[in-house]
């Protein structure tokens, strides 16, 4: 990942935007009234979280990233604006050495090497060696085709087998013990980490190999569950079994489910519940929820029936506070995830399955009750108190203070007023308590709590980083056009002709939302207007040092390099501009709709209707021309 996506997956464009503009959400985005222009009547400003870029409706008519927001809103320039993210984001900013170059290359070897392990496992369950695996994936309910999808395998019962198949490959033993993917003898030498056991291919949200988890199928052997070590590429404590699959879905549904093992996720997504995710075994952390967020703010987590019981739900309390008071990281329990979603503004919810049962088991015994026990979930204070309070005397007064010491700091860390005042209600009417009650506990609390607040009135405790996100097919595009025109800059002139031929207008800068990806279009414009000899180095030494990165990382893909049909390379850069302006063309006409909308319910305005109808049939012709220029040079290819 470069230096610029980093931040971007640190930097939750809402939340920056939002120290500026006050957002509405309205479905998948939110508006609000631009910052750069005046306006007071029309919310002509938009931010599209799924994609991390904003646009602007009006007299502006401009977008960009959170790169281009922060430079247009301060007057900066790329690289100033580059050190307040980073500083923002707590990334440190690096030059690209030819040892960082080298390390990013080593990544992608290594990812290269765990796709090889993953083919070769998967392989074997075709083999008499990986029948029982293969039997034993049946029996737990997968289809061949569920197999096939999440690449399921079998490692063999060999100190070196594995090892043997990667050597032969061409790569080295020092490379192996990079991947994660043997162990090192006392006395020397190395020897295959994963033997006799189910593998399943762990990968990052991008769909890229970062390890792998595996299951014994000898009872006998130890652990259960083994998963690959920490490795530059493989961090437990940053990945989610199964997002890869589910982010999709996460989105569109507008919720994430969150289970304990990888054969819950993967029978869960066979049965069509494919926004499930698991932590894989660790403690949910608050990184991972971060990580989440960028999907939904609906989480819920679906614990087994032992882990819902009264001891852990106190064990799990206790260990919060004690983490609390310390000021160290919080663990996987009730009070912890209520902390995160305090900072996180999420609605965590918890549902139990049936006594003796796993997510599995529910889902293939019957699809239909999963859904049930979904709509089932509580908020998490709820399920809590309720608890607590399940196998106690709540006729006890020490029980009931007791219990009420536990939940009221939940309560309170609750964002939202309106919820906290229909939990203290809640409670109190669970302990048969008069509410007034639980508001003086809660004055003392915030006494003490004062007490704890720094000199300067701040909290003690730092906001916390923001999620990652990936690139969404806009994004992917435009990548796709930079290093088609770096392969070929010549091709800019043609590309501008067809443009021109269909009406269109010739290639900008502001074709592209990245900052970056726009000062490197900028750039190689005007390398071609100046009749640069040298198209790429022209780019290289205009370039801001912080941009070096992202330049680099285009040139390095060079996937055109071995196409001799260059009329073929041509073609692929006019449909993928005029693609990509369909893109955004739809993400306007589709955002205009709401706005236009909003306004008939707000307030009947006549000239800002005709604004809105005058910008969606500007929208509309453009569609118009482009769905014809694609269907021409598909009749002409």
């Amino acid at each position: 990942m470069s230096t610029i996506d980093e931040i971007k997956s640190r930097i939750d464009i809402v939340d920056l935007v939002s120290e500026t503009v006050k957002l509405r959400r309205s479905g998948k985005s939110y508006t609000g009234f631009c910052p750069f222009h005046h306006n007071t009547k029309t919310p002509a400003f938009a931010v599209f979280p799924d994609s991390g870029t904003w646009r602007c409706f009006g007299e502006c008519n401009e977008g960009g990233d959170i790169f281009k927001f922060v430079m247009k809103k301060e007057g900066w320039d790329f690289s100033e604006a580059l050190r307040y993210l980073a500083d923002r984001a707590g990334v440190k900013l690096e030059k690209m050495t030819p040892e960082k170059k080298a390390a990013e290359e080593e990544f992608e070897r290594l990812r290269a090497l765990l796709e090889e392990a993953a083919s070769y496992y998967h392989s074997l369950l075709r083999t008499p060696a990986g029948q029982a695996a293969l039997n034993y994936l049946y029996k737990r309910g997968l289809t061949q085709e569920t197999i096939e999808t999440f690449g399921l395998g079998y490692a063999p019962d060999s100190y070196e087998a594995t090892m043997s198949m990667l050597l032969g490959k061409g790569y080295a033993v020092e490379e192996l013990k990079q991947a994660g993917m043997v162990n090192e003898r006392d006395s020397g030498g190395v020897y295959d980490k994963f033997r006799n056991r189910i593998t399943f291919p762990i990968r990052d949200a991008a769909g890229k190999m970062t390890g792998f988890g595996a299951r014994i199928l000898n009872p006998e052997d130890q652990p259960k569950f083994l998963n690959s070590p920490q490795t530059a590429l493989f961090d437990k404590s940053h990945l989610m079994y199964g997002l890869d699959r589910a982010r999709k879905t996460i989105r569109g549904n507008d919720q994430v489910v969150i289970v304990e093992g990888y054969l819950d996720v993967i029978v869960l997504h066979q049965a069509g519940y494919t926004n499930t995710v698991s932590p894989m075994g660790t403690a949910l952390n608050e990184d991972q929820l971060r990580y989440l967020k960028k999907y939904t703010r609906r989480i819920v987590l679906a614990l087994d029936a032992d882990a819902a019981g009264e001891k852990a739900t106190l064990r799990g309390l206790d260990l919060a506070r004690n983490a609390l008071d310390r000021e160290e990281e919080l663990v996987f329990d009730a009070h912890g995830l209520l902390r995160h979603e305090a900072r996180l503004q999420a609605d965590v919810r918890v549902t139990t399955m049936p006594p003796g049962m796993d997510p599995d088991e529910v889902v293939l015994q019957d699809a239909a009750e999963w859904q049930r026990i979904l709509d089932r979930a509580k908020p998490i204070v709820v399920h809590v108190m309720e608890t607590l309070a399940a196998h106690a005397n709540i006729d006890d007064a020490k029980v009931k203070a007791d219990i009420v010491a536990q939940v009221q700091p939940l309560i309170e860390d609750v964002p939202s007023a309106v919820e906290r005042d229909a939990y203290r209600q809640q409670l109190a009417r669970l302990l048969r308590l008069d509410e007034r009650t639980l508001l003086g506990t809660q004055r003392v609390r915030e006494s003490s709590r004062r007490r704890h607040t720094r000199v300067d009135g701040l909290p003690a405790e730092r906001p916390s980083a923001q999620e990652t996100h990936v690139e969404d097919r806009g994004l992917a595009l435009e990548t796709h056009c930079l290093e088609l025109l770096l392969s070929k800059p010549e091709n800019v002139y043609s590309l501008d002709r067809s443009l021109q031929a269909a009406n269109l207008t010739r290639l900008s800068r502001n074709d592209f939302s990245s900052a970056a990806y726009q000062q490197i279009c900028e750039l190689l414009l005007q390398a071609l207007a100046q009749d640069q000899l040298d198209t790429q180095e022209y780019v290289r030494q205009k370039l801001s040092e912080e941009l070096q990165e992202a330049l680099q990382q285009l040139l390095h893909a060079n996937r055109f390099a071995e196409e001799k049909n260059e009329d073929k390379i041509l073609e692929d850069l006019i449909r993928s501009v005029m693609n990509l302006r369909l893109i955004r063309v739809n993400e306007a006409l589709s955002q205009l709709r709401f706005l236009q909308q909003e306004e008939k319910e707000d307030e009947e305005d006549e000239s800002d209707q005709k604004d809105w109808m005058k910008k969606t049939l500007e929208f509309t012709l453009l569609r118009g021309k482009l769905d014809r220029a694609l269907a021409q040079s598909v009749l002409t290819s």
